[in-house]
């Protein structure tokens, strides 16, 4: 198959018209259609429906994109491999993680990793929606689970658990809880219990539930949790790594937490040896190490 032809067929797919897709491909509309036609023709079928608003794949030329999608994707892969320096690190880099971990553990960590790297230039993506690395829609991800696909290098960073914080003025101002129960004299500031979250916080909040509390702030993920305990709203369900770059929040109920989630860094098996994802890599394992020793440190598990 004429990869030129390809590489325009899948530009025009992607843009929906002729005219789009010259002008990316600085090509005339008429050469783009020329190319598309005999593409068409080499493969005996119709690859679009033309309609006034745009063109439509037709089943076949969605078979056709499918693919072209898929090869595009490991090409780039391809490129970046062959771009990484054995001497230097830079380039782009996707990273994926939750919205939580992103903002409140890794962000404040990221002026370390460009002081090493400044030429490393980082897409960080904050949502709770697992991304799909082998399809390359990130490069490397965090997440709060074990990776399921079986072509993913994974490692296992450490373990976090959901425990109850709140501020000091908020405590002085409405004192400490002294039993689960006492929690119905307070503002509880959570996640919904159908938002996206690891199963042992839900399993917490459901257990909390369960004591009268009537008061509620809920937010769909920890960074609105945090900023809503930092504001002296009430008693937050936090997970416990906050605990180094907030140390002025107070645990509660220290013998309240949900049971342990484990935290796994994990790339495509085809980004093994890049360098750029061997510096992530290095450098979130060390911060790691030096949160564990930090916690050690002060006593704590």
């Amino acid at each position: 198959m004429d990869w030129d032809k390809l590489r325009i067929f899948h530009a025009v797919a992607s843009a929906g018209s002729l005219t789009h897709a010259g002008e990316v491909l600085h090509l005339s509309q008429s050469a783009v259609s020329r190319q598309i036609r005999a593409l068409e023709e080499n493969l005996s079928t119709t690859l679009f429906h033309r309609h006034a608003r745009g063109l439509i794949l037709t089943e076949q030329g969605e078979l056709l994109f499918d693919a072209a999608q898929a090869m595009n994707k490991r090409l780039d892969a391809a490129s970046a491999r062959i771009r990484d320096s054995e001497e230097e690190v830079f380039g782009n880099l996707r990273v994926t993680t939750t919205i939580g971990f992103g903002s409140i553990w890794l962000a404040p960590r990221l002026p370390k990793l460009y002081a090493r790297y400044p030429d490393l230039n980082l897409d960080v993506m904050l949502e709770e929606r697992v991304l799909d690395l082998p399809m390359r829609e990130a490069d490397v991800a965090i997440r709060m689970k074990e990776p399921s696909q079986a072509d993913l290098v994974r490692k296992r960073l450490m373990e976090i658990r959901m425990q109850l914080f709140a501020s000091p003025a908020y405590l002085k101002a409405s004192g400490t809880p002294k039993s689960l129960h006492d929690l119905s004299a307070h503002r509880l500031i959570c996640q919904r219990l159908d938002s996206t979250q690891v199963s042992a916080g839900a399993m917490l909040l459901r257990e909390l539930m369960t004591y009268d509390i009537s008061r509620l702030l809920t937010v769909n993920n920890y960074f609105g949790v945090l900023q809503g305990v930092l504001s002296d709203l009430g008693i937050g369900v936090l997970p416990d790594y906050l605990s180094e770059d907030f140390p002025e929040l107070v645990r509660v109920l220290p013998s309240v937490e949900s049971n342990e989630v484990p935290v796994f860094l994990a790339f495509p098996e085809e980004l093994r040896g890049s360098r750029r994802v061997e510096a992530f890599r290095d450098f979130v394992i060390e911060e790691v190490v030096s949160y564990r020793k930090a916690r050690q440190e002060k006593g704590v598990a």
